[in-house]
């Protein structure tokens, strides 16, 4: 069975022209034979795009070739071929060069209307691709990938990639406004005449740690968060909050790109940290900030454990510090601060006129004294949580856990042996974070309104 493809197009002027684009010979035979194969598909499409690239630019320069204040007929200087990176190849264009007109003074001589209508000489597509994949798996794992799905050129590499998902992730940072105090613009008078909010929003803000490529550092943490509406779709945030100068002004964007408004109550769940909890302050006027129970659990389950050791030394003194722990779970649980930074005290004095020869009472006795820290630092935060979770409101920021992981872990994770510079890793996260949540592709028709759908396209798919 013979097969010959062939395009047509229609120039501006009405002159159509018909090209062959490939001819295939196949067989009926086996299953192997039936369609096009990889191979077969990448040519066709590198054909047709070949076709329609030179057709749109030679188009786009004839009426680039006219003054646009006096019509007169420019006259040439030479030309040139660029090469045109697209997701269906690499394209050799011509680029003509012309004289600029007399009639008006330009910044230059001289100009190239290819190069001001593909100045990166990639196209907004492609490069949505590559930072897409790129902020998902490895620059390696990309590049293969477009190599083998794309009849893409062979010589692209993953430094290629690093540097193009920077140059995104640069441009994003240059459109976020600057840092404020306070994001908080209306009037208490003015909250009250807005419409009523579609429920609250959950903001859980954790941080987590990555290797670090600089000398002297072995690692530097990141903070990532997980804003959850009740009716919108969730967002997620990443940043490098010692190299990052606008943290509230990010947290703010996403908020607002979910519709918040500032009659709408907010929740910020997080772990007692100072520089997360700088990070939300003074961000929504209805806002509510809450000790994470995830990380008080946490660190009684971490001296419930040095308990046990000690029950193999001291078993009365090791029963009476576990039911002294199990007390003051249960009143931190119903919110009795009082009854519970007493028996947090107790624990502390208990400990240090125990006497044995476990190895690690030093270690139970340092934790119980940051436990006892940790919860007087953060007591305005410590609500009743089982009352909250009576109503149904969360209590744990376990969801920012799993936000760790798949926005830290699953990217910047030791397996992959890759050391960050603290800016590399910051830019990375904003082309993740919005990859990972679904809105990176927006951003980008924000840039490049072309790449909307049109409703042809949508009628013919």
């Amino acid at each position: 069975m013979d097969i010959e493809i062939s395009v047509t197009i229609t120039a501006p002027d009405g002159t159509a022209h018909t090209d062959r684009i490939a001819a295939f010979s196949k067989g009926i035979e086996a299953a192997g034979d039936i369609g096009l194969s990889i191979e077969e598909g990448k040519a066709v499409l590198l054909g047709i795009q070949r076709k329609v690239v030179a057709a749109q630019c030679e188009a786009f320069c004839i009426k680039r070739a006219r003054c646009t204040c006096c019509d007169r007929k420019l006259r040439g200087k030479g030309r040139r071929q660029i090469r045109y990176r697209t997701v269906f190849g690499d394209i050799a264009v011509e680029s003509p060069r012309f004289y600029s007109c007399q009639c008006h003074n330009g910044p230059a001589k001289t100009f190239s209307p290819l190069n001001e209508l593909l100045p990166d000489h990639i196209a907004p597509e492609l490069l949505w691709l590559e930072t897409k994949w790129a902020s998902l798996v490895s620059f390696g794992v990309t590049t293969d990938l477009l190599k083998d799905v794309l009849p893409i050129d062979m010589r692209l590499n993953p430094d290629t990639i690093r540097r193009h998902l920077g140059r995104v992730a640069t441009r994003m940072e240059a459109e976020l406004s600057d840092e404020r105090y306070s994001f908080i613009e209306t009037s208490p008078h003015q909250r009250a005449q807005l419409p009523n909010p579609e429920g609250q929003i959950t903001v859980g803000i954790d941080g987590g740690y990555v290797r670090s490529r600089d000398a002297g550092q072995s690692h530097f943490e990141v903070t990532v968060g997980k804003s959850i509406p009740t009716d919108r779709p969730s967002r997620y945030l990443g940043l490098v909050q010692s190299h990052d100068d606008r943290p509230k002004r990010r947290l703010h964007e996403v908020l607002k790109d979910q519709g918040w408004q500032e009659n709408q109550p907010v929740t910020f769940m997080t772990d007692g940290g100072d520089t997360v909890i700088n990070m939300a302050r003074h961000m929504a006027p209805a806002s509510e900030h809450i000790l994470d129970w995830f990380h008080i659990t946490m660190r009684i389950t971490v001296m419930q454990q040095y308990v046990k050791g000690l029950a193999h030394h001291n078993p009365a003194e090791a029963e009476a510090i576990a039911r002294l722990l199990r007390q003051i779970k249960g009143f931190l649980w119903n919110g009795n601060l009082h009854n519970g930074q007493a028996a947090i005290e107790d624990l502390v004095i208990d400990l240090e006129v125990v006497e044995t020869d476990y190895a690690s009472i030093k270690a139970l006795r340092k934790a119980a004294s940051e436990f006892e820290t940790y919860i007087a630092n953060n007591a305005l935060m410590i609500p009743n949580y089982a009352e909250r979770r009576r109503y149904g409101e969360r209590v744990s920021t376990g969801f920012v856990e799993s936000t760790v992981n798949t926005v830290v872990g699953k990217r910047f994770g030791k397996r992959q042996q890759m050391r960050w510079s603290k800016r590399g890793a910051h830019l990375m996260l904003q082309t993740r974070t919005r990859a990972l949540d679904g809105t990176l592709r927006a951003k980008f028709e924000q840039w490049h309104p072309a790449l909307k759908p049109s409703s042809e396209t949508e009628m013919a798919a």
